[in-house]
């Protein structure tokens, strides 16, 4: 699970990712110490799990969560009871009063585990609607070989041609189904059933190659149970 932890204590933030390193299957993804910095990271980033501190600076926990369309997973920890009724009409998994021990964290992930985030692709493949030239052409999923950013715009590589489509890279990755897709560069992502071999920083697609970023390398090649 990809975790994201917003906290403005230096402190606390070091606190989970010390618990969080006791877990092989926890990485994560990134500390942001306030809430428009976490907002950034979950626009290029496939958050799994968020731990969320209520009060800070710029946006409390409360009003960012409201400010989220798709919300991952979320565990909230705060020194302050009196928000848990608030928190759980946002469907929270749980909430951390701090301090709290490794204990009561290990039952936090536990929940998560419990109820991952899911978002199923249909049987029938029914793919996405791009906009292209002018066009709008629907793509299955399995058709997508790889997508790369390319400005305010994505180009989708299908096995028969690259849609030039005004969507944000971001926006094309909140459309993809939850598994199957690997992001193995900041700019790419990729159909791992498309893959044929992977060679140095070189993953190889039917006829395509695409890079892989040395900050994704490791997240991506465990992906594939490396």
């Amino acid at each position: 699970m990809k975790c994201l932890i917003v906290d403005d204590e230096p402190i606390a933030r070091e606190i989970l990712k010390t618990y969080c390193s006791h877990f092989p299957d926890l990485q994560i993804a990134g500390s942001c110490s306030n809430a428009l910095e976490a907002r950034r990271l979950l626009e290029t980033e496939k958050i799994d799990l968020l731990f969320l501190d209520i009060n800070m600076p710029l946006l409390d926990g409360i009003s960012f969560l409201k400010t989220l369309r798709s919300k991952p997973r979320v565990i909230l920890t705060t020194a302050y009871k009196e928000y848990a009724v608030d928190a759980f009409d946002l469907e929270v998994t749980d909430y951390l009063v701090k301090p709290f021990s490794l204990e009561r964290f290990i039952l936090a992930l536990d929940k998560v585990r419990e109820n991952p985030v899911v978002r199923p692709v249909a049987e029938e493949d029914p793919g996405v609607f791009l906009k292209s030239e002018g066009k709008i052409f629907q793509v299955r999923f399995s058709d997508i070989i790889y997508a790369e950013a390319n400005g305010n715009y994505t180009l989708v590589c299908t096995g028969d041609q690259t849609l030039k489509s005004p969507v944000t890279f971001s926006a094309f990755e909140a459309l993809l189904p939850d598994t199957g897709f690997e992001r193995t560069h900041r700019s790419f992502i990729i159909n791992r059933s498309r893959i044929t071999h992977i060679e140095g920083n070189r993953v190889f697609l039917d006829r395509h190659e695409v890079p892989i970023g040395q900050n994704y390398r490791e997240a991506f090649l465990r992906s594939l149970g490396l």
